[in-house]
């Protein structure tokens, strides 16, 4: 008998068995290896527009700005440190001061409504000031990516009670 395995074997942070579909598993391979060559892209287009770009290490967690958990593929012996919220803190210098700004790296440019909540948490307690997500658009299939920065107070405006 030559039967193809439909599922993978994981295991979570308590060491209970997860089955995971093997048809899921690439598509969530693909789609990491896709967010972060955008996020390079993101990345270098501010840095041409003058912007000092770096990445972000922490999250808000119950109301504090706490460091990021790093973590740790045991498979790739990779550690990841940069999982914060937003993906990015930039600074441009304007006369003697600085602006500084947090971006947001998202393929569809929606952000979840937990990720709309830090957002206002950041802007109201002065951290940025102002946080911009980034997306990607492009006008045919095959054509020249650009990347969209809107503005999060307009998201915001929009969001319902």
């Amino acid at each position: 008998m030559d039967s193809e395995v439909e599922h993978d074997i994981d295991f979570d942070d308590e060491g209970n068995v997860v089955l995971k579909k093997k048809v899921k598993v690439a598509m969530g391979r693909k789609s990491r290896a896709g967010g972060g060559q955008f996020e390079a892209r993101v990345r270098g287009d501010l840095e041409d527009k003058g912007w000092i770009v770096d990445k972000w290490s922490n999250n808000v967690f119950e109301g504090k700005l706490i460091p990021c958990r790093r973590k740790f593929n045991p498979f790739n012996k990779v550690m990841t440190i940069g999982t914060g919220f937003p993906d990015f803190v930039c600074f441009s210098r304007r006369g003697d001061l600085f602006k500084v700004i947090g971006v947001e790296v998202k393929m569809n440019g929606n952000l979840s409504r937990v990720e709309k909540e830090k957002c206002a948490w950041y802007l109201k307690n002065g951290i940025f000031s102002e946080i911009l997500v980034a997306s990607k658009i492009q006008e045919r299939k095959g054509g020249k990516i650009r990347v969209e920065y809107v503005d999060v107070g307009e998201v915001l405006g929009r969001m319902r009670g």
